[in-house]
């Protein structure tokens, strides 16, 4: 049984749930146990080696490159879009001001810090963030996940962390919110195969997007209305998320080397290198 860990919010079980209900089969007869929970703690089990698969920040990868791939399919990026800083109509931020961030290892947690070194940030679930701030426990929160599309009105965005992706990238180039990741101890053939199935799924949850989120609907696991559901699967499970691209992989690389320079990572990675090296099966079926 391979254990697949991803995180509640849309796009994640839009992307898996193909295979909950039987549409998508592995070709060596491998079965998927699934579990879902927030993007922090699945950063924090990946790093413990909990889950054979997990949905993984890209900001959060470097942290476990020597144990986990990182798989091409499942992925979540921003193009124009993205988390937002949010604050209270009436509060004006200072420097230092006090911030709930969704985890310290998440994308939007990294790429935050490295444009406002001064702010007190505080951890919370993303799904408390919104609420903090409404209460005055802090003075700003970032928002992820379906929390961008429909948030309190006394509320209003300050800073679209997009905006500060592309200034600290230099460049509109994708922002890399999140992946997954495999164990490395998984035979070869069979991690080629557990890629090749979730890359199935997304293709078909794709394909039969009305009728898969019709099926998440009537089972009450998405906690947006279907208008706002099918906004935020545009947004972020869409053909994109098949399968890496050019620009998304230069996305990630950028990522990786702003958290290098920043002191964050310790070395400097590429994607590239830290990808299931699916050539194996090629050279095996020649």
């Amino acid at each position: 049984m391979v254990s697949v860990a991803h995180s509640p919010d849309a796009d994640d079980l839009f992307m898996y749930y193909a295979i909950v209900f039987g549409w998508v089969d592995s070709s060596l007869g491998q079965k998927f146990s699934n579990v879902a929970l927030d993007i922090q703690t699945l950063n924090e089990a990946t790093m413990k080696g909990t889950y054979d698969v997990s949905a993984i920040s890209f900001g959060a990868y470097p942290f476990v490159s020597d144990d986990f791939a990182l798989l091409k399919t499942g992925v979540s990026f921003g193009q124009g879009y993205g988390p937002k800083l949010i604050k209270k109509k009436t509060t004006h931020l200072k420097k230092d001001f006090k911030v709930a961030l969704s985890g310290r290892h998440t994308t939007n947690a990294i790429i935050f810090s490295l444009e406002y070194p001064q702010a007190k940030i505080v951890y919370k679930n993303f799904l408390e963030i919104e609420a903090a701030v409404l209460s005055g426990e802090v003075d700003a929160g970032v928002l992820i996940h379906e929390s961008i599309l429909n948030f309190n009105p006394e509320l209003e965005v300050e800073r679209e962390i997009w905006d500060v992706w592309c200034e600290q990238a230099g460049t509109q180039m994708p922002l890399p919110l999140g992946g997954m990741a495999l164990r490395r101890s998984i035979p070869l053939n069979k991690a080629i195969d557990v890629e090749t199935t979730l890359t199935k799924a997304v293709q078909v949850a794709v394909k039969n997007k009305k009728t898969l989120s019709k099926m998440l609907m009537e089972r009450g696991v998405i906690r947006v209305s279907e208008k706002e559901l099918d906004t935020y699967l545009n947004l972020y499970a869409n053909n994109d998320s098949i399968s890496l691209n050019q620009d998304q992989k230069k996305g990630i690389d950028k990522l990786f080397e702003l958290g290098f320079k920043a002191g964050i990572y310790e070395r400097l990675l590429k994607c590239e290198d830290y990808f299931i090296p699916t050539e194996y099966k090629e050279i095996r079926n020649s």
